[in-house]
């Protein structure tokens, strides 16, 4: 049986809080392991990331964006010239030490050491954020807090008109990543481990819809690293009537 959503959520975080240690303060893309194996992706590779988040998420200038589970920063502070504010939340006090540290510019871009699912359910002035951002790390939330995050988004983010999920593993190519590992194994729907819970493009369809969003799924260019079995998601607000 799986850990529960809080003890997944703090598993998670004590990890992220030792991984970080056993880092130089500035080595920002292996503090939050976009690495591949073992050394950190290179820097055409993050700009691939970030090209398609700022496509994907259609920046305005009066836009305030929202990084959950933000890691130490390095990716929020990409797209702080093509937005008003930018909050990011992150269930590792350390990787938030880091944010705050090196990217920081309070009070319109500034870094929380919040669990994910917590946070959304208590953000005293959700209307303030128009976008929503999530990379690399959806896959690890238990699938209660995925949900729940979900579903707060839509009911109480009412201003929030895209949220984009990033490098989501795709169940239907697990073989690319794992060859000849079945799509039954338990390891695939658990939240901690190596790369989290895997889904379909139908799983993760049907969650969005559920939830109250509709979900437009991509893949990546061939040259980026993982698009081999990785696809991201851009959820907008389903129709009313």
């Amino acid at each position: 049986m799986h850990a529960s959503a809080s003890a997944v959520a703090r598993i998670i975080g004590d990890s992220y809080n030792h991984h970080v240690s056993q880092h130089p303060p500035t080595d920002f893309w292996g503090q939050v392991k976009r690495h591949v194996f073992g050394r950190p992706i290179a820097d055409a590779q993050i700009r691939l990331i970030v090209g398609a988040i700022e496509e994907a998420l259609a920046f305005r200038p009066d836009d305030v964006l929202l990084d959950l589970a933000c890691g130490n920063g390095a990716l929020s502070q990409e797209f702080y010239e093509l937005c008003s504010g930018c909050l990011g939340i992150d269930v590792s006090e350390e990787l938030i030490r880091v944010a705050n540290r090196y990217f920081a510019a309070p009070p319109d871009y500034d870094f929380q050491p919040r669990d994910v699912a917590a946070y959304v359910q208590e953000e005293a002035r959700p209307e303030r954020f128009t976008k929503v951002l999530c990379y690399g790390s959806f896959s690890y939330f238990h699938p209660d807090s995925a949900r729940l995050v979900l579903e707060t988004l839509a009911r109480r983010f009412t201003n929030v008109e895209r949220v984009f999920i990033g490098n989501l593993p795709d169940l239907d190519r697990l073989h690319a990543f794992y060859p000849g590992r079945s799509a039954t194994d338990p390891g695939v729907t658990d939240p901690l481990a190596e790369l989290g819970i895997w889904r379909t493009a139908e799983e993760f369809t049907a969650l969005a819809d559920s939830t109250g969003w509709s979900a437009r799924l991509t893949v990546m260019p061939p040259d980026f690293y993982a698009a081999h079995y990785r696809y991201d998601a851009l959820l907008t607000r389903q129709a009313s009537g």
